[in-house]
């Protein structure tokens, strides 16, 4: 069983998410998510039972424990979809910048778009200063 560990204390590593873990059963894998671009931890993980009754007993045990000070979230890791990035400019896009549509006149009607409260077109959420 694959399960996500959230709120994950910056210092934490590989081996001390094991360690929280062994205690329900067999580890196979305990992974720190680690940022590519600062080498740091991202605040999240990942830890591969061998066992999936296991895997449940080590969820029910530790969501919510709180470790090295912060209170844990954790669950069932769900499997990756199509749509999930891997990194910079991923995804279907291919990354930069992407046009997700017109103003609504050329769109064809309200379909989406960002409408401000005074009634006017806007593109990307940007604001003017008389906005404020």
């Amino acid at each position: 069983m694959n399960i996500y560990v959230a709120n994950v204390p910056y210092s934490v590593r590989d081996q001390d998410l094991r360690e929280l873990f062994e205690p329900y059963g067999e580890v196979a894998s305990a992974k720190i998510i680690m940022d590519r671009a600062t080498n740091r931890s991202r605040g999240f993980g990942f830890v591969e039972m061998a066992d999936d009754n296991a895997g449940r007993a080590a969820i029910e045990g530790t969501n919510g424990k709180n470790f090295h000070g912060r209170d844990l979230v954790v669950n069932e890791a769900r499997p990756r979809t199509e749509g999930d990035r891997g990194g910079f400019g991923g995804g279907r896009s291919g990354g930069g910048f992407r046009d997700r549509g017109g103003f609504r006149e050329d769109r064809g009607g309200d379909r989406g778009g960002y409408r401000d409260d005074r009634g006017g077109d806007r593109r990307g959420g940007f604001r003017r200063d008389d906005d404020y």
